[in-house]
């Protein structure tokens, strides 16, 4: 073993100090508190190749209702007493009144921060390491921070698309900017080479 290979073979039982950008730099993967950039291109219309890990973009916001949890509820079956009895929903000791469904909430923050148009994002690859840190209330307003956390190539099929799977931090917040939502999301983006 040599170079890099053997630097990310040892550090397998390394533990790494450093500040967050340090730390980032080392595993070539972006945590919270390390540095970020924008770009004035949607991350969504680039491709694997021109996304940096620490990209960030921040979201317009979305203030959630009484009628978008109501809908939500009918159209999901999902009539949980905390999102739709504000008496019961504050009796429970949690919350004090009627809560945005947590799911509703990650669907919400998709339509803040997808593009929909045709580019080199293929697919949803996944979710992980979904929590839900602070109940959002109606009346309450969302936006999100959506930053590249990691990137990993794939390998090409001979009649496959060139493609790697983008390891998306997402950070939905509130009107105080507090975190409500923490998740990881996995999308397939196009590479440009084969």
């Amino acid at each position: 073993l040599g170079g890099s290979r053997s630097v990310m073979h040892y550090m397998q039982r390394t533990a790494v100090q450093g500040s967050p950008s340090v730390v980032a730099a080392i595993t070539r993967e972006w945590v919270r508190g390390a540095a970020e950039s924008t770009h004035a291109v949607h991350p969504f219309r680039e491709y694997f190749e021109e996304l940096t890990v620490g990209e960030t973009l921040v979201t317009k916001s979305r203030t959630i209702t009484l009628d978008d949890i109501a809908k939500f509820a009918a159209l999901s079956g999902d009539t949980f007493y905390a999102h739709m009895d504000d008496e019961a929903a504050k009796s429970n000791g949690i919350f004090t009144g009627r809560v945005a469904h947590g799911y509703f909430i990650v669907s919400a923050a998709a339509g803040l921060f997808v593009d929909p148009a045709l580019g080199p994002v293929l697919a949803n690859y996944g979710m992980e390491n979904l929590r839900f840190v602070k109940p959002v209330y109606p009346g309450d307003t969302i936006h999100v921070r959506l930053t590249v956390k990691q990137k990993t190539a794939k390998e090409t099929l001979p009649d496959g698309i060139p493609q790697g799977v983008v390891a998306w931090d997402v950070d939905v917040r509130n009107q105080d900017d507090e975190s409500v939502a923490l998740y990881t999301i996995l999308t397939l983006v196009r590479r440009k080479d084969a």
